[in-house]
């Protein structure tokens, strides 16, 4: 919504300012140079990326016109999935678990949660680290290490699509300019034609400078940008449950556990300690 909102604002300033200053929007409506521009564009960023990259990007790019699905609402039923199964471990041994993370799609505890339930990645996530958890005596640090290395991974994987968006609005001014050098040659081919003539052909090749330009800065590294931001934003969930698990594994009780984890999240999503104290109640009066 914010993206489609951005580029009214954007195309709203730099084409009715054109045109309050007198200017004709329809000499700026030049297709081939669109066509040269894009076309160009989208050919180097097909050499420039493997088919991983491509199908990463296109991934990527549908979902920055949606909304943000890591709300508080989404925070707060890891946390208490997470105090869920730490209490039962707790209480039961480590082993009343195991049935739940080996088939989490039949669980009675994350089927109360279906936002996490929904992401396979964060269930596999938690099911994988409390599974080392059950079958051996696996010191903390390894553990600390092991995940900093899976998210690391993680990470490194989102920031395909982030550096491809990248370069494509780095190379999209560069194909402006090689248009409206193209304009230029076309022009000096028509040195015959009047000089009212040629000022036209001149302004429709510098429209591809303008164009190029237009493209790379106003729609194209906009997109990078945020896709770097929700990268970010994925990567959060997975330190929570990295830094719970790891105090669980330190010896601290589930309620300071999800503590822990509740206080690397963004403040802006952050539940609050009193809100966690009563959803803990809650789920202990269940």
């Amino acid at each position: 919504m914010f993206v489609i909102l951005g580029y009214v604002i954007v195309l709203g300033s730099i084409f009715g300012g054109y045109a309050l200053a007198g200017g004709h929007l329809g000499g700026l409506w030049q297709p081939l140079e669109v066509l040269m521009i894009f076309g160009g564009g989208l050919g180097a960023f097909v050499v420039g990326n493997d088919i991983k990259a491509l199908k990463a990007t296109a991934k990527a790019l549908p979902g920055l016109f949606k909304g943000s699905k890591y709300q508080r609402a989404l925070y707060l039923e890891l946390l208490l999935l997470l105090f869920s199964l730490l209490s039962k471990a707790r209480s039961e041994g480590l082993m009343a678990i195991e049935g739940d993370i080996e088939k989490p799609e039949d669980s009675p505890i994350f089927s109360k949660y279906p936002m996490i339930q929904a992401d396979h990645h964060l269930v596999e996530f938690i099911a994988d680290y409390l599974r080392l958890m059950v079958s051996g005596n696996m010191d903390p640090l390894q553990m600390e290490n092991l995940m900093d290395n899976e998210i690391e991974t993680h990470h490194h994987e989102g920031e395909v699509p982030v550096h491809a968006m990248a370069r494509l609005g780095d190379g999209l001014p560069a194909f402006g300019i090689v248009a409206a050098v193209m304009g230029v040659v076309h022009t000096m081919e028509s040195l015959h034609l009047p000089p009212g003539d040629l000022g036209i052909l001149i302004g429709h090749a510098l429209v591809g400078t303008f164009l190029g330009i237009l493209l790379a800065y106003g729609f194209i590294a906009p997109l990078s940008g945020l896709l770097e931001h929700k990268l970010h934003e994925s990567s959060k969930p997975f330190q929570c449950i990295k830094i719970t698990l790891l105090a669980s594994m330190n010896g601290m009780p589930p309620s300071v556990a999800v503590e822990f984890g509740r206080k690397v999240l963004y403040s802006t999503e952050r539940p609050s300690f009193s809100d966690m104290e009563e959803e803990i109640k809650q789920s202990k009066s269940k």
